[in-house]
C-alpha cells in the first residue's frame, strides 16, 4: 500500500481493478477544508489516460510491474517473436499488443517487456534507435531552404522526414517517442 501522499511520477498502483502509472500529480491544501491530490494516471492495459483527485491520507495498492529485457527475433505473419535474454524463453506478441511499436523493431533490437502477475502490459522501446536508410529520392541542386525535408523509407517500412543531406544507404539514429530523426548513426 502506498499513501496518495507519498505518489512520485512512474509509481504503478491498482486502482478499482485497473493498473496505472501516475504521470502527474499535485498536492493541494486549500485555505478551506482538507488538503488533497490531483493526479494524471495512464491505464496500463488500455493507454487512456485519465485525471482523479484523491483525499489527503487515502491509501491505494501499488502494483509491482516486472520488467524482463528481450530481443526481437522475427515476425510471423502477424506475430511478433521475442527472446528473454536471460533464459531464452521466447514470447510471442500480437501486432494490436504491439500498437505503434511494430513500426520500430528491426531484428536484434533489445526491448524491455512488461508484466504484471503473468499478464503482458506492453513494450518499452530504447529512447533512440539506429536505422537503415533503403529509399529516399536525391536532394535537388538550389534547395537551400533552412530546415528542408524529404521522405525517407527505413529498413522497417517506416516513412519519416530527413534533411536533404541523408542518402539511401546511410544509417541515421531515429526518436522512438515520436519517430523523428534525431542524427547520422
Amino acid at each position: 500500500m502506498i499513501n496518495v501522499n507519498d505518489f512520485k511520477t512512474g509509481v504503478t498502483i491498482s486502482y478499482e481493478g485497473n493498473l496505472y502509472q501516475v504521470i502527474e500529480f499535485q498536492h493541494v491544501k486549500p485555505g478551506k477544508g482538507a488538503a488533497f491530490v490531483r493526479t494524471k494516471l495512464k491505464n496500463l492495459r488500455t493507454g487512456a489516460v485519465i485525471e482523479i483527485t484523491f483525499n489527503s491520507g487515502i491509501k491505494v495498492p501499488t502494483a509491482h510491474i516486472e520488467k524482463a529485457k528481450m530481443q526481437f527475433l522475427y515476425t510471423d505473419g502477424d506475430n511478433y517473436i521475442f527472446m528473454n535474454m536471460n533464459d531464452y524463453n521466447q514470447v510471442e506478441l500480437s501486432a494490436k499488443q504491439l500498437g505503434d511499436a511494430k513500426e520500430y523493431l528491426k531484428e536484434n533490437l533489445e526491448v524491455d517487456i512488461n508484466f504484471y502477475e503473468g499478464e503482458l502490459l506492453g513494450v518499452n522501446l530504447p529512447e533512440k534507435i539506429e536505422m537503415l536508410v533503403t529509399s529516399t529520392e536525391p536532394a535537388v541542386k538550389g534547395n537551400t531552404t533552412s530546415g528542408a525535408q524529404k521522405d525517407a523509407t527505413l529498413e522497417t517500412g517506416m516513412v519519416i522526414k530527413v534533411p536533404l543531406f541523408i542518402e539511401e544507404g546511410e544509417k541515421i539514429i531515429i526518436s522512438s517517442k515520436d519517430g523523428k530523426y534525431v542524427s547520422r548513426a
